[in-house]
């Protein structure tokens, strides 16, 4: 088994600790232009004998250079006509080596084991050698070292033991029997052959991956690539699929779709989905062929906080960016009027925007969830997720929770009068909207109504209630209230949140919580269960 003490350094990026994009030419498509993407992960789908695999070796015959090809179907069998896209580079390969793999043809499979063998003698060399000048030398850390880490979560009742000159696979069971890399399943070997392909990979390498949800099964396809690309972010990826459960789970992604290839005439009629604020047919298609239950958030944007971190606080949602409220609102509805045709259950999500608690009652009942904060930003400032971030940052969490809260409350108390008339003018606008009577049919009548509406409208009683309600948060230090009604973007950062735990700057803060949510662990528990009780959503 794989030393405790070292578990950690396991998941930490092969190279570099950022996603990366790359921009890159796409094949010609119909009107003859070869469109140029910019992008970390691109997803190809479309039907069988569409044209993916041709869509692939289009891209590495146009980028040579960084282009890889990693096909689990063929990877795993071996090639008789040879191939040019092969991972392992020969010439790294002592003579011996070399003699065995000209001797006989070896599968793409057999030949990432020799290369991982050969790293993993050369570490051992080393760590003899380094032994001898020093008495605990670091112990190293393997590229099989890596996949043992992915592999053995995605079979947790299987272990991956070493021997000289080559791997077994035993059952974690005490009785279990073990036997030889050449007798794994073919999924167990699929998995093998994904992780050690993608690490073996040069640096900010573009990865074309060919059906990626080969001989892999559903619990455990998904989490496979997400686990694969934390560990290799420089990597840019772009995956041929026809699963569209897969093209779905691939998060703040481009994805493409090819509809049919001209093989004469080397061109593609595709078309790029990814980005659509409406429903169209396609988007239709493609949620229909998902198994998951529809979350429709707020934004557009990849890289807004909502869409990065939605995703990973609702795993079991397939989350959907709609772009305004209104239009998450809208489409929420219209999926719930259509649950007897798609039979698909959908909810919604909506920021909080000074909504009186009437409105907020009303989206609920419309599957419309509004969080207990007043923005997507403070979900990130609720006490549990200060304290986990604090306490991976080697912080004393009472402490900088103590002057965090310290530092929001006097910021509230310097903004109250502003604060206050922002939700008064808000609940007045939302009285006057409700109490405007649209079977007014004469002028009389309109003039005679705009004249009761200000005795209907009690602006004074609006403003001390909110008035009574928000000096009171902040005279008795109600942290979470304040959390609630305090719309100010510029909290976080001068709340001095970031620099109490050690971290750079807004951004470094939102990034490290969603590197903490990628993981498997406590703090990752503590930090969803926050959000999601804040929205209130089972």
């Amino acid at each position: 088994m794989l030393p405790c003490s070292y578990f950690q350094f396991y998941y930490l990026p092969l190279v570099g600790n950022r996603e990366s994009n790359m921009e890159f030419k796409l094949p010609a498509n119909v009107d003859k232009k070869v469109p140029t993407i910019d992008a970390h992960t691109l997803v190809v789908i479309g039907a069988n004998g569409a044209g993916k695999t041709s869509f692939g070796k289009e891209i590495v015959r146009q980028h040579p250079d960084e282009a890889i090809y990693i096909s689990g179907l063929h990877g795993l069998f071996v090639n008789f006509r040879g191939s040019v896209d092969s991972l392992i580079d020969l010439k790294s390969f002592h003579r011996l080596i070399a003699d065995r793999l000209l001797s006989s043809p070896l599968s793409d499979y057999e030949r990432l084991i020799l290369q991982l063998q050969q790293e993993e003698f050369e570490a051992a060399v080393n760590y003899k050698e380094a032994g001898k000048k020093e008495e605990h030398p670091p112990l190293p850390i393997t590229k099989i070292d890596r996949i043992q880490v992915i592999w053995e979560h995605m079979f947790p009742h299987n272990r991956l033991v070493r021997k000289s000159g080559f791997f077994e696979l035993a059952s974690t069971s005490r009785d279990g029997q073990s036997y030889t890399a050449e007798r794994m399943s073919d999924g167990e070997k699929a998995v093998f052959y994904f992780i050690g392909s993608v690490l073996c990979a040069p640096p900010e390498a573009l990865l074309i991956i060919e059906e990626p949800e080969l001989l892999l099964h559903n619990s455990i396809k998904n989490n496979l690539w997400d686990e694969i690309e934390a560990m290799r972010p420089d990597c840019t990826y772009i995956y041929l699929t026809h699963d569209i459960d897969f093209a779905t789970s691939r998060t703040n992604s481009i994805r493409l779709w090819i509809r049919a290839f001209n093989a004469d005439l080397q061109e593609w009629d595709y078309e790029i989905i990814e980005g659509n604020t409406s429903l169209p047919e396609e988007l239709y298609i493609e949620i229909l062929g998902n198994r998951k239950p529809i979350l429709f958030i707020e934004g557009t944007d990849a890289n807004s906080l909502d869409n990065r971190l939605y995703p990973l606080i609702f795993p079991e949602y397939l989350v959907k960016p709609m772009g305004g409220c209104q239009k998450v609102i809208e489409t929420t509805k219209a999926f719930t009027q259509l649950k007897d045709f798609h039979t698909l259950d959908s909810k919604g999500i909506v920021d909080r925007d000074r909504r009186t608690p009437g409105e907020i009652a009303y989206l609920r009942e419309q599957n419309i969830f509004v969080p207990d904060v007043a923005e997507v930003e403070n979900l990130l400032m609720l006490e549990p997720i200060i304290r986990t971030v604090a306490r991976r940052m080697l912080k004393d969490p009472d402490l900088v929770f103590q002057e965090v809260k310290e530092s929001v409350i006097e910021l509230f108390t310097k903004e109250l009068e502003a604060q206050i008339i922002l939700h008064a003018k808000h609940w007045v606008r939302k009285k006057l909207e409700t109490i405007v009577d649209r079977k007014i049919t004469t002028v009389e009548q309109l003039n005679e109504h705009v004249q009761n509406i200000r005795e209907n409208i009690h602006v004074n009683e609006i403003y001390h209630k909110i008035k009574t309600d928000f000096e009171q948060y902040a005279s008795s230090g109600d942290y979470k209230s304040i959390l609630r009604v305090y719309n100010q973007k510029g909290m976080l950062p001068q709340s001095r949140l970031c620099g109490l735990c050690g971290l750079r700057n807004k951004e470094t803060y939102f990034d490290f919580i969603l590197s903490i949510l990628k993981e498997k662990s406590n703090d990752a528990t503590v930090i969803r269960e926050a959000i999601r009780k804040s929205l209130d959503i089972i």
